[in-house]
């Protein structure tokens, strides 16, 4: 109960920026948000098809407000960002097969475009900034994971430099049922037929439900100090091809593994 009136003291009546707010993450934060009632709560996303969705979801909400635009867009960002208080940065190209694919708008978008949103940040005297990052920021060995480390290397320089905001990361592993995991694209490998497919048969991940993982997000902007980098506790890694395997099995079908 105490957590939950700190929470109310920390949300309750700012105004609220959520990036990338469409996404699974961002829905998550919106939900786990509104019941400390924010005086607004912006969602920033340049997908439309998406706001579409996320206003049927929601319906015709006064606190929920929507705005188009690119976050590697700094005027943009100044406009959207003027009075808020708290920004929760979900915003990112996370697909790793297919940002390999695509280098520079990965690192445009992930790197450039947090470095744009962290400045805006700083100069308008945004009182928090909490990154959404990820484990794979570790020790990258991937496009998105090497951009991830870099926006959060940009928020930690900030978090030296600015006066006025309270800079934090938060990384986690995949998100059950987000955009993201590999879960999805399991269940359509599987109902296709196959193959399912895997980058590396040791690669290992760490999972949560979305309501977890925004509940975390949440807890961790509200108990930040300035440069945190929080790190969840998501219990022991799961190797996927143990995961994919499992996953073949419960739909009644045999895996096999080619030469």
């Amino acid at each position: 109960m105490k957590l939950q009136n700190s929470f109310k003291q920390e949300f309750g009546n700012k105004k609220i920026l959520i990036t990338g707010g469409t996404g699974s993450i961002g829905i998550g934060l919106i939900k786990q948000l509104l019941p400390y009632k924010p005086k607004i709560i912006k969602v920033f996303t340049n997908d439309e098809n998406s706001i579409f969705e996320s206003k049927r979801k929601f319906g015709k909400n006064p606190l929920i407000d929507y705005e188009m635009g690119d976050i590697r867009d700094k005027d943009r960002l100044e406009l959207v960002m003027k009075e808020i208080d708290i920004v929760f940065h979900a915003a990112a190209y996370k697909h790793v097969p297919l940002v390999e694919d695509n280098v520079i708008e990965c690192i445009t978008n992930n790197a450039f475009g947090t470095l744009a949103m962290a400045q805006a940040t700083s100069e308008l005297g945004v009182e928090s900034f909490t990154l959404i990052s990820t484990d794979k920021a570790v020790r990258p060995t991937s496009v998105m994971g090497a951009s991830k480390r870099i926006a959060e290397l940009i928020c930690q320089a900030h978090a030296i430099d600015s006066l006025k905001t309270n800079f934090s990361m938060v990384r986690f592993g995949n998100v059950l049922g987000s955009s993201g995991s590999v879960i999805p694209l399991f269940q359509k490998q599987i109902e296709l037929g196959g193959p399912v497919t895997i980058t590396h048969s040791e690669i290992k991940r760490y999972f949560m439900t979305i309501p977890e993982a925004a509940e975390l997000v949440i807890q961790a902007s509200a108990m930040s100090t300035g440069g945190d980098v929080f790190v969840l506790d998501m219990g022991e890694p799961i190797k996927i091809v143990d995961l994919a395997v499992d996953m073949i099995k419960i739909a009644g079908l045999h895996p096999y593994f080619p030469d």
